[in-house]
């Protein structure tokens, strides 16, 4: 009888300790975003870039999804504000970019008036931390802007704040603004910084499902030397800066093998515009100017990798349809989360989890993306975009539309015949194929208000340092 009693319990102690979870996992995947900044993909390797190898990049397309169909926003802050959104910018307001730290003008993202993906995911139980570039609040104004939004730490270069030269460092010396505060790291180099400070909150729990976000500073000019090359030209510099951007995913993909959460991390390698215009790289057999601050092809289709080893199958290409809206509803729906579950906000993206666990071809039938140059001013208001209506492109998987600030139709391209926009075929609708996605994408653009809406932010004061800055079409460039 003692015998059969003591079997029974190992028995029901066996199970017990079968279903016990590993320490280190979680049902919920970990989520690391890393957007790039400033680099098309005429510079990453596995999308036929021919000056410049990328391996780490490559290898992290192989194991999982590399798109070809997937849009950011011409320039920084309209890209930024739409990925923490999920609503493009004629809804958000930032339709122009503006330097927060550096232009103020009481203008923040304020979280009280906008959706924010970080929130959401701290609601699904998520660590959250962020390192690299913000832009979008000035941390002199507002120290806990971070917190707010909805980040437990934080590692970030504080932008060039106006009146500081100390804070236009973001590679050697950068000026880092943490919880302690913003200060010099003298010596130092910023992107090892930024990567040190989220393998070290990748290592601290491993069990809670975590969501990293890391905006690099890498590849932005100004172009400098890294610790591991050195060159003369910017060309040579730029190419240092691209290598070491691969070096650091490398380095961050390394440490989550060694933190036994690799299999279970939902990786999206993104940037979040094209190359400055001053770099011309080779990409299938042309040579390809940057595209930032533009809507062509160059300045807001981006290289765009999804992998998680655990549940996407690798090697995969995709020409679903995905933009900058798309990241806060996948995100929130990988993590078992409704997009806007308090009914307060339109969200405009659509969530591409199906592409990314069932192989769909799409997830939706357009994008968008709008602005190039810069048309916003400061006035008793705020910020204000001088246009009503900005430039944009839409486009399907094949056709490409672009509409000027008047809403009226300027170019129309196929995309599949002429990937390099050479041959504007607006007055040569002459077959069914291109009339019917003509109407389709006129009619989706017919659907967007008459009137994009300002930047939603209740005004910070002013300040000694804010730079009254009006309309100008060269504002971009400051």
């Amino acid at each position: 009888m003692r015998c059969i009693v003591f079997f029974i319990m190992l028995s029901l102690f066996g199970c017990i300790e079968v279903d016990k979870p590993n320490k280190t996992e979680t049902l919920k995947p970990n989520i690391l975003f890393i957007l790039v900044d400033d680099l098309g993909k005429e510079w990453i390797s596995a999308y036929g870039a021919e000056d410049i190898e990328t391996p780490n990049i490559d290898a992290l397309a192989k194991k999982g999804i590399k798109f070809h169909n997937a849009y950011s926003m011409p320039q920084c802050t309209p890209s930024r504000v739409t990925l923490l959104t999920g609503q493009y910018p004629f809804r958000h307001g930032w339709v122009n970019h503006w330097d927060v730290p550096r232009w103020g003008g009481g203008a923040h993202f304020d979280e009280k008036l906008n959706p924010s993906l970080v929130k959401k995911l701290r609601d699904q139980g998520y660590r959250t931390c962020v390192a690299g570039k913000w832009q979008i609040d000035d941390f002199r104004v507002e120290p806990d802007a971070l917190v707010k939004v909805g980040f437990d730490d934080f590692c970030m270069w504080t932008g060039y704040e106006a009146g500081i030269k100390a804070s236009a460092e973001r590679y050697w010396n950068p000026y880092v603004f943490t919880k302690d505060g913003s200060k010099t790291y003298k010596d130092a180099f910023g992107p090892d910084v930024f990567r040190d400070f989220i393998i070290d909150f990748l290592k601290e729990d491993t069990v809670k499902p975590s969501f990293v976000y890391y905006p690099m500073v890498l590849t932005h000019t100004p172009f400098v030397n890294t610790p591991d090359e050195t060159a003369d030209d910017k060309i040579g510099k730029h190419k240092a800066m691209v290598r070491y951007t691969d070096k650091i995913l490398g380095q961050l993909i390394q440490s989550l093998k060694e933190n036994n959460i690799f299999q279970n991390t939902l990786i999206v390698f993104t940037t979040d515009n094209g190359t400055t215009k001053t770099i011309t790289g080779g990409y299938k057999g042309r040579k390809v100017r940057g595209g930032k601050a533009t809507t062509a092809e160059a300045g807001i289709c981006q290289p765009f990798i999804v992998s998680w080893p655990k549940n996407i199958k690798g090697g995969q290409e995709s020409n679903a349809l995905v933009d900058f809206t798309d990241l806060l509803p996948t995100f929130i729906d990988v993590a078992g989360g409704a997009p806007d579950v308090d009914g307060k906000h339109v969200i405009d993206g659509k969530s591409f989890k199906s592409v990314l666990l069932e192989g769909r071809d799409t997830s939706r039938e357009w994008i968008l993306g709008m602005g190039g140059g810069n048309f916003a001013r400061l006035t008793e208001n705020g910020v204000e975009n001088q246009y009503k209506f900005r430039d944009r492109v839409l486009r399907n998987r094949e056709y490409k539309l672009y509409l000027d600030s008047k809403g009226e139709v300027m170019k129309f391209y196929d995309l599949e015949a002429d990937p390099f926009e050479e041959n504007n075929i607006i007055e040569e609708l002459n077959t069914k194929a291109r009339i019917t996605n003509f109407n389709m994408l006129k009619s989706v653009a017919e659907s967007f208000p008459d009137k994009d809406n300002d930047p939603k932010y209740n005004p910070n004061p002013g300040q000694d340092w804010d730079v009254n800055i009006t309309a100008k079409s060269d504002f971009w460039k400051l």
